[in-house]
C-alpha cells in the first residue's frame, strides 16, 4: 500500500516497520496521517510475512500529539466523529493480534504519548521526554489518557493528565511507559535488534498471548485464569507448539509456521 504521511517496509526477519513521515510538522497527527497509520497497521496484521510491528518516526520527535491546525470550525458532532478518528490507531493495537514496539526519539507528547503507551512494547531514546501537554492550551488528553493509566496507575496518570508536565526518559521507564532506555545513538539498531529477537519467538504462541492478555484485562480474577487456562489449552493442541517442544528436546532450531 502507498502513503504519503507514512512509510511502510516488510525486512526478510518478519519486522513490518511504519514510520510516522510528516518530520516538519513533528509528526502530529491530521486526518490523513490517522487514518493512513490506522490503515497501516490493518494491514501488517493482514501480512502473513509480518510477526512483529516496529512504529516509529522520521525527523527528530517521535509524536507532538494533533496538529491543531485542523482543531477549529467543527460542530460537536464533528468533534467526536474527529476525535475518534484521530483515536482508532490507539484502539487498533490493543485489538490486533501482532505485537508493535513502539521506537521513541525526541517528544512524544499528547496523542503521540498516548500512542507510545498503546503500544505493547517500548524503546526509547535516553532523550526522550513524554507528556499528556494538551492542559497548556486549555484543552486536554483524555483519549490518551487511557492507555497512560493502564501503565501508571490512577494517582500518576491524573498528575499527568491535569498538571501536563513532561517526563524524561528515566523517569518515564520506572513509571512503566517505557521497557528500554537506549543511548541515542544507538536507537536505530537496539529497537529493529529488540523486534527482530520477538519475531523470532513463535507467532502463534505470541498472537494468541497478546490477544489473551488484552480480552482478559477487565475480567474478575477468577474468570480470568479459567480465560487464561483456556487460551492456553487451545495452544498445546498447535503444530507450533508440538514443534517448539520437539526442537527443546531435539537440540535444535524451531522452524515456526507464519501466522
Amino acid at each position: 500500500m502507498m502513503f504519503e504521511t507514512v512509510l511502510v517496509e516488510v525486512t526478510e526477519s518478519h519486522v513490518g516497520i511504519i514510520t510516522l513521515n510528516r518530520p516538519d510538522q513533528l509528526n502530529t497527527f491530521n486526518s490523513q496521517m490517522a487514518g493512513e497509520l490506522h490503515a497501516a497497521l490493518l494491514a501488517m496484521e493482514a501480512d502473513r510475512g509480518v510477526r512483529v510491528i516496529l512504529l516509529k518516526s522520521s525527523g527528530r520527535a517521535f509524536c507532538a500529539g494533533i496538529d491543531v491546525k485542523e482543531l477549529a470550525g467543527k460542530s460537536a458532532v464533528q468533534y467526536r466523529e474527529w476525535i475518534e478518528w484521530m483515536e482508532n490507531p490507539l484502539v487498533a493495537m490493543s485489538t490486533m493480534k501482532k505485537p508493535v514496539i513502539a521506537q521513541l526519539q525526541g517528544v512524544a507528547t499528547a496523542n503521540g504519548m498516548g500512542l507510545a503507551a498503546a503500544a505493547d512494547l517500548v524503546i526509547a531514546s535516553e532523550r526522550v521526554k513524554m507528556g499528556l501537554t494538551a492542559i497548556n492550551v486549555g484543552l486536554n488528553c483524555v483519549g490518551p489518557i487511557l492507555p497512560v493509566a493502564r501503565c501508571v496507575g490512577r494517582k500518576k496518570a491524573l498528575e499527568l493528565l491535569l498538571f501536563g508536565n513532561l517526563l524524561k526518559a528515566q523517569e518515564a521507564l520506572e513509571l512503566g511507559l517505557v521497557n528500554k532506555v537506549v543511548a541515542h545513538e544507538d536507537l536505530d539498531e537496539a529497537a529493529l535488534t529488540w523486534a527482530k529477537e520477538l519475531a523470532q519467538r513463535s507467532p502463534l504462541a505470541v498472537q494468541i498471548a497478546k490477544s489473551a492478555f488484552y480480552q482478559s484485562e477487565d475480567m474478575d480474577y477468577h474468570k480470568q485464569f479459567q480465560f487464561m487456562n483456556e487460551a492456553f489449552a487451545r495452544l498445546c493442541t498447535t503444530d507450533d507448539a508440538k514443534e517448539g517442544v520437539a526442537a527443546f528436546l531435539e537440540k535444535r532450531n524451531p522452524q515456526w509456521k507464519l501466522q
